[in-house]
């Protein structure tokens, strides 16, 4: 009863069944493919084009078309994939190939061929002629698989291009314009971000973003997801307080009671929060000569001696970060590699420099930034493929809309996976792990050590060392070579210790008589904080139906044991070197991981919450900004902003509520000539008593087009066109960058707010929107100002202008307005305002005669 009960209820069954009936219909076509000459099986490219296009002219949803020839496509795929590579896709592939088709997640087992996989429903997408983009965590993996998989695309007929950092735009355009393209996360987000700060259409590299295939799917949309991509230029210059906070926080102790009486700063271990006790307020005081340490002019102060702390007593060295060539290099702690080009955020990474001695450089300015989160969801489809997913497919629902289809291996699993070891310290675990590695190793089981941090690696090496175990080391120092590293790691009486993720997307294959030995081994020497990475380090074992072990050696010490209930344990365990072995361990374990997996979520969650603000405003500005670059002429949006810009200052002027309820007229004209600094100013005698508020507008207008003719006139439409654009674009892209940093520093600290019991995202949405506001206020004002400042002139007009002036002047003697503006509506007042601008009108006449 329960089995029936499973199968109608389990979702990913269904699924399962689903893809492979639809598999089952892809390989009935083998035969028929397989009889095909070769010119007829590249053909097959031209003639599922041909289809496409024929589909598209009567309107049909791109997705049907492309479900209408998937059997076929992804039978020729298979194919062409035997005759180029030599390799079949097995059902299993066909089934995750499916699914990816589908915008959803693939996730199969370490070793069932996920590079091979994704052939077939990449091939059939790109046949529709809008690009697409098959994406992987590092620059070394984008290269192989498009040299390995490039052979099967480019024999069938397509494209295929190489997106590297190194590129000039021209090679990066080229490479985006082939039919299947190449690249990293990173490199993707970064061009796009570029690609809304050039000044030309022509210097845009991508197109429009259609379909997307990401390896390692987790790595790339959960793991890196909670540090946004960020485009930063020079900011101010770092001030000296960085080596002066630096050089106090080390003469403080740690705080051993709860109330920090004891000592001068207080850590929070599970939280990794740390501050001043009392006592360190008073030294601080003290060192710096300070009544009050909180008082308002002493805010900088704070910020720094905090960001010392956080340096200094929760950021290790070999742990967060590498020195490199004096440079402080973040490690990613899901990879284990460096970040070149990121930085740790508000003056931390400034903070880290200082405590290592190294050149402080510059605190950057934030130009352009975006989520990955919000990147990926701007293709029209997206799908990806990882070894596990499962655990976080809650939020990868809730974000992406993408849902996980596990795909049953080609073979059985057949690794041992042990309960985990627990020891009372670290040093009993390390001793009895260097047993097992040596044992295996004299046995000639290749054995593979998945460490959390670098410095926990290198304290390994050292130890095997000292046992006689000759073995390689891998982590972010040999980024370079980690992939040929790991490809040796099944070798008989291999020994290779790598951070957890390091040289994944690389198959481990198993020697020559090491089936017979048991298969390669893999020890954890301590739990990840996410379940996902320990299943991905246990699957580097047992692939393709190999045997296999893993196992993972805990201590009471370990820091995700101290940071969630190692408390409980320790009056369980003796207190000599003995292990204890239980499920009701591994569970208590399991918990503390789902516990971090929740937070780190929120924490995800929340960095997508404010950049869904930022979100909102980067469609308005890039949209807008994507139309001056498209556009030949910009001089009806120029108009628009002119228009606003004068009816808004005249508004802000006329019931500034820091005035009195009236305002003389020749202040609101002197407010006017200071800001948009006419050659010829506005003379205050041209106007009526009780001038309104839109007759004004209209005289203002009136100058200000007349003036811009002129200059159209002297410099040519062509040229004033260009003129037009240059001011427009730098206006916005000032403006934009600007307001990115300034978002960036309201965020950083609105959190305070939630003291005051306000809710921070709330306000960060009001203040933002506010801000936004006042910026496009900004962008029209300057655009105004700057067009109307810039001077031509021609000779002859000198003399001409002197005339103007005495006869404007003579005339304005009889009408000095001295009475209030009020701001009342047009038809109010319509009969004086036929007579103002008939006024006007004789003016002109006049002007023109002359």
């Amino acid at each position: 009863m329960m089995g029936i009960l499973d199968k109608i209820f389990d979702a990913n069954k269904k699924e399962v069944n689903s893809l492979s009936k639809l598999a089952d219909k892809i390989i009935d076509k083998e035969d028929e493919y397989s009889r095909l000459t070769e010119e007829q099986l590249k053909e097959k490219t031209i003639e599922f084009k041909s289809i496409i296009e024929e589909e598209k002219k009567i309107g049909k949803d791109s997705s049907k078309i492309l479900d209408d020839i998937l059997i076929d496509a992804f039978a020729a795929a298979r194919e062409g994939a035997y005759r180029s590579l030599g390799m079949k896709p097995y059902k299993v592939q066909i089934m995750g190939g499916l699914a990816l088709h589908r915008g959803d997640i693939a996730e199969m087992r370490t070793g069932e061929g996920k590079t091979l996989t994704a052939t077939m429903p990449v091939y059939l997408n790109a046949l529709y002629g809008e690009g697409v983009h098959v994406i992987t965590v590092n620059e070394y993996l984008s290269q192989r698989d498009k040299e390995e998989m490039g052979v099967f695309y480019e024999y069938m007929g397509l494209t295929v291009g190489l997106n590297l950092n190194s590129l000039t735009p021209e090679e990066k355009r080229e490479a985006y314009n082939c039919d299947i393209t190449y690249s990293t996360n990173n490199e993707l987000g970064f061009d796009y971000l570029r690609d809304n700060m050039v000044r030309s259409v022509d210097a845009r590299v991508q197109r429009p973003l259609n379909y997307a295939v990401i390896d390692e799917v987790d790595s790339v949309l959960i793991d890196e997801a909670r540090t946004p991509l960020i485009i930063s230029g020079e900011g101010q210059e770092s001030t000296s307080l960085y080596q002066v906070a630096n050089s106090f926080v080390k003469t403080l102790n740690k705080a051993t009671e709860e109330d920090g009486s004891d000592g001068d700063y207080i850590l929070d271990i599970k939280t990794k929060i740390i501050q001043l006790s009392e006592h360190g307020i008073d030294k601080a005081e003290s060192y710096f000569g300070l009544s009050n340490l909180y008082d308002l002019k002493n805010v900088e102060l704070t910020h720094h001696i905090n960001q010392a702390l956080k340096a200094n007593y929760t950021m290790s060295l070999d742990v967060d970060y590498v020195v490199d060539q004096d440079e402080i290099l973040i490690v990613d702690q899901f990879t284990g590699r460096t970040m070149p080009g990121r930085r740790f955020s508000e003056g931390l990474h400034q903070a880290i420099e200082a405590k290592e001695g190294v050149p402080i450089q510059r605190e950057s300015k934030t130009m352009a930034t975006i989520t990955f989160q919000n990147y990926f969801r701007m293709y029209k489809k997206l799908s990806g493929m990882t070894g596990t997913a499962k655990t976080e497919e809650e939020e990868f629902r809730n974000i992406y809309n993408m849902y996980v289809t596990t795909i049953p291996t080609n073979k059985p699993v057949i690794r041992n996976d042990e309960q985990d070891l627990v020891y009372a310290s670290i040093e009993a675990k390390y001793k009895a792990m260097v047993k097992d590695v040596r044992e295996r190793y004299l046995n000639g089981q290749p054995v593979l050590l998945g460490t959390v941090a670098i410095e926990t690696s290198e304290l390994i090496s050292k130890l095997l060392y000292k046992a006689g175990v000759p073995h390689k080391v891998l982590n972010a120092k040999q980024n370079e070579s980690e992939a040929e590293i790991i490809k040796q790691a099944g070798q008989k009486g291999s020994v290779t210790i790598a951070t957890n993720m390091a040289g994944r997307g690389t198959d481990i294959k198993l020697g020559e008589g090491v089936r017979e030995l048991g298969g390669l081994a893999v020890i954890g020497t301590e739990r990840h904080e996410s379940r996902r990475i320990d299943n991905q380090l246990r699957g580097r074992a047992g692939r393709q139906g190999d045997p296999g072990y893993s196992r993972f050696y805990l201590s009471l010490e370990d820091e995700l044991m101290i940071r969630f209930g190692a408390d409980r344990l320790k009056r369980l365990m003796d207190s000599n070197d003995d292990p204890l072995e239980s499920r009701m361990i591994s569970k208590s374990v399991e918990s503390a991981q789902k516990r971090v997996e929740g937070n780190n979520f929120d924490s995800r969650k929340q960095v997508l919450q404010y950049d869904d603000v930022l979100r909102k405003q980067r469609e308005i500005m890039y949209a807008e900004r994507n139309k001056v670059l498209e556009s030949s002429t910009v001089s009806d949006i120029i108009k628009s902003m002119i228009e606003s810009s004068v009816y808004k200052t005249l508004e802000y002027v006329i019931n500034n509520p820091y005035e009195e309820e009236y305002i003389d007229s020749r202040e609101v004209v002197k407010v006017i000539n200071e800001k948009y600094s006419f050659s010829n100013p506005i003379l205050v005698g041209t106007y009526s008593d009780n001038i309104n508020i839109d007759e004004l507008a209209e005289i203002i207008l009136d100058k200000i087009f007349d003036d811009l003719n002129e200059k159209r006139n002297y410099l040519t439409d062509e040229t004033m066109d260009s003129f037009e654009k240059y001011i427009l674009l730098n206006s916005i892209d000032k403006h934009w960058t600007d307001h990115i940093d300034q978002m960036d520093q309201l965020r950083k600290g609105i959190f305070l707010r939630s003291y005051g019991q306000i809710d921070p995202l709330r306000e960060y949405k009001n203040e933002g929107h506010a801000m936004f506001e006042g910026m496009i206020d900004e962008i029209e004002n300057t655009v105004a100002m700057d067009l109307i400042r810039i001077k031509v002139e021609r000779h002859e007009e000198i003399d001409i202008k002197e005339e103007e002036k005495v006869l404007v002047t003579n005339d304005s003697k009889e009408h000095i307005a001295r009475g209030p503006i009020k701001s009342k509506k047009r038809e109010e007042k319509k009969q004086k305002k036929e007579d103002r601008l008939n006024k006007i009108k004789e003016l002109k006449e006049q002007k023109n005669n002359l």
